[in-house]
């Protein structure tokens, strides 16, 4: 369960900050509520993954893997253009997410 509250956590705060950008700086009012409703409800599954799971580990996860994602999703819907670097550092997130959750599971 704790896993699937955390899956959700991260899709919906990728929601958020997508519907950040399509905000324009607050001035596109639909959008705008999105931000707050999407925010809020990944906070909720955060919190409820946090009665299954490690914090540390939850809080890494989450922000890692939603790092990427927010990156991949301003390449492929706002035409952001990523330069090999930061792909790079990207993968870079990547092994550490994946790292941290095999060393979760040693101890």
């Amino acid at each position: 369960m704790g896993w699937l509250l955390l899956v959700l956590a991260i899709v919906l705060e990728l929601s958020g900050t997508v519907s950040m950008k399509l905000s324009d700086s607050f001035s596109r009012l639909g959008p705008s509520i999105l931000m707050f409703v999407f925010y809020a409800a990944s906070f909720t599954c955060l919190n409820y993954t946090l009665g299954y799971m490690k914090v540390s580990t939850v809080y890494a996860i989450w922000s890692g893997v939603g790092i990427v994602l927010i990156s991949l999703a301003g390449g492929l819907i706002f035409q952001e253009k990523l330069t090999l670097t930061s792909i790079l550092w990207i993968g870079i997130i990547v092994i550490g997410v994946v790292g941290l959750n095999i060393s979760g599971k040693e101890g």
